[in-house]
């Protein structure tokens, strides 16, 4: 078996994962493998998606340097033990290993870089915890280990740790400092593969926490390289497909964050609760902003299942269906539970914006204030256009025109900067009314003339729909050009009844159905059933039918 196992070390050197687990394993069945070689194969398992396989070879490696009396390489081997079942939520499992490693360690009285992983092991363990705080002087101390000992890996996992922390506590600069420090060593090579993707998506999650696009940026698409690199890598691709394709949604390229979502929950290596459920959500978001409203739905409930939080998506769904008081309440609730800045500041422009709808100009104006504060306070280009836009819309649901207006404007100039058509076009839509309410019909046409060419082009449904409603001309497509047949299949319709089920109710043929349905697109001037749905809701149309 020499042959198999020089095999699997040529596939391992070349990152070739999934032929170095078959090498390995295959002469590890006939021979069992020396140390050296078990973490190969452990790595391999890991890096391929194996999560229990890694986490026994690991153990075998341990107990092999046990045996052979290397007190301190059985203590890095039960450190990547606890490093894989600490990330995947097995904290009991990963904290009995740490304690074990300690407890060896501290009995030989071996003072080694080894001790500096496992306080990170355990800094880690605090984190998925809830004591942020805790785990930060753990990550402090381990990074300490690391530079003393020169590790710059170690150095690197307990900077980014720390820097996390940070960013949680409110201390952004400082914390996106440290993320930075941390990813010098990813660069120059210094880091082994599997804390490599553990690394860029720490930083990569960290950025986007604080909506610093341009650097999640730059790191996905760093992360995807050193992806595409490994044809045969599975852990940590599905993250980076869910990454990608949440900065392809901000950017407007809908299909193709679709395509990316689809990808990333065929390739995950296994239901993974955190990448699945924010999978999920993202195609949720997809759905509700091109108005398939059942589909989102659905998609944020599979979302809520694996553990992802699924306001403020479904609120603004409920709010674009016209259910105000299920939207107001609910978002209000969550708002209300999250203390710490940096989940309060992705709740509060949502918020905004559905307090307004629900007449809580109060509430609105009070959000939008905390959410000012934030984007001051962190200086995020992305957190200030978000906080213009919310200030804009408070503005003008107070009747300070002016004031609006120079929010809004601002907001468009940001968003167009950070290359954000969906947002600038919703932001251009509020200028648009703010220009018609101060007697400019012109500006005013020009703005909602240009969101509704970003809503076409994207097929945002519901938002153009609802900015062809606000056209002079829209009193030309009004309610009056329906007969009351079309009106009860159009209210039918809005509530995401198939045409199927439209006949059932209305006691007609499916083929009938389908003709009013044309006759109401016809005569609206709409082109989907998701544009008709938004037209609907705007025009106070739906009645309230039995489900």
């Amino acid at each position: 078996m020499v042959g198999a196992v020089d095999r699997g070390r040529e596939s391992f050197g070349r990152r070739a994962w999934g032929e170095a687990w078959s090498q390995l394993s295959a002469a590890d069945s006939e021979v069992p493998l020396e140390v050296e070689d078990l973490e190969r194969l452990a790595v391999a398992a890991f890096l391929t998606g194996r999560i229990e396989e890694s986490v026994d070879v690991w153990a075998r490696a341990h107990h092999r340097c046990l045996r052979l009396g290397d007190v301190v390489r059985a203590g890095r081997c039960a450190f990547w033990s606890a490093f894989i079942l600490v990330n995947d939520g097995r904290l009991a499992r990963g904290g009995g290993w740490i304690h074990r490693a300690r407890r060896l360690l501290d009995e030989s009285a071996r003072d080694c870089v080894e001790q500096g992983y496992l306080r990170y092991a355990a800094a880690l363990r605090s984190v998925f915890e809830g004591d942020p705080a805790g785990a930060r002087a753990g990550f402090a101390e381990a990074a300490g280990v690391g530079d003393r000992f020169s590790d710059p890996q170690l150095g690197a996992l307990a900077r980014a740790g720390q820097g996390r922390c940070l960013i949680y506590l409110g201390q952004i600069a400082e914390g996106m400092a440290l993320l930075d420090d941390a990813m010098v060593a990813v660069t120059a090579q210094e880091v082994s593969p599997p804390a490599v993707g553990d690394l860029y998506c720490t930083v990569i999650e960290g950025c986007q926490q604080v909506f610093d696009v341009r650097r999640a940026q730059e790191w996905t698409a760093a992360l995807s390289r050193w992806c595409e690199a490994q044809p045969q890598l599975v852990l940590y691709r599905g993250q980076c497909l869910v990454h990608r394709a949440e900065l392809m949604l901000l950017r407007g390229a809908w299909s193709d964050a679709g395509l990316e979502v689809q990808r990333a929950c065929d390739r995950l290596a296994r239901p993974t609760p955190a990448v699945l459920g924010a999978a999920r959500y993202l195609g949720a978001e997809l759905h509700r902003l091109r108005g398939e409203f059942a589909e989102a739905e659905e998609a944020y409930r599979q979302a809520h299942r694996w553990g992802r939080q699924p306001e403020p998506g479904l609120a603004q769904l409920r709010l674009v269906q016209g259910r105000v008081r299920e939207a107001f309440p609910a978002l209000r609730c969550v708002l209300d539970e999250a203390e710490d800045p940096v989940t309060r500041s992705r709740l509060l422009a949502p918020y905004v914006e559905v307090a307004l709808a629900g007449g809580d100009a109060v509430a609105a104006r009070a959000a939008a204030d905390e959410l000012s504060a934030l984007a001051s306070a962190w200086r995020s280009p992305w957190l200030r256009a978000l906080s213009l836009h919310a200030t804009g819309a408070v503005l003008l649901a107070e009747g300070d025109t002016r004031a609006a207006l120079t929010a809004l404007r601002r907001a468009v100039a940001d968003w167009c900067e950070l290359e954000a058509p969906y947002e600038a076009a919703r932001a251009r839509v509020l200028t648009g009314l703010a220009c018609r309410s101060s007697g400019d019909e012109a500006g005013a046409q020009l703005e909602l003339e240009a969101a509704r060419s970003v809503f076409r082009e994207l097929a945002a449904g519901p938002d153009l729909a609802a900015v062809e409603a606000l056209s002079p001309h829209a009193a030309h497509r009004a309610v009056g050009g329906l007969t009351a047949r079309e009106l009860e299949v159009l209210a039918s319709l809005a509530t995401g009844r198939t045409n199927r089920a439209i006949a059932t109710e209305l006691s007609i043929s499916e083929k009938t159905v389908a003709t009013h349905v044309s006759s109401i697109f016809t005569k609206l001037g709409l082109s989907s059933r998701s544009a008709a749905t938004a037209y609907a809701y705007a025009h106070d149309l739906v009645r309230t039918l039995p489900r």
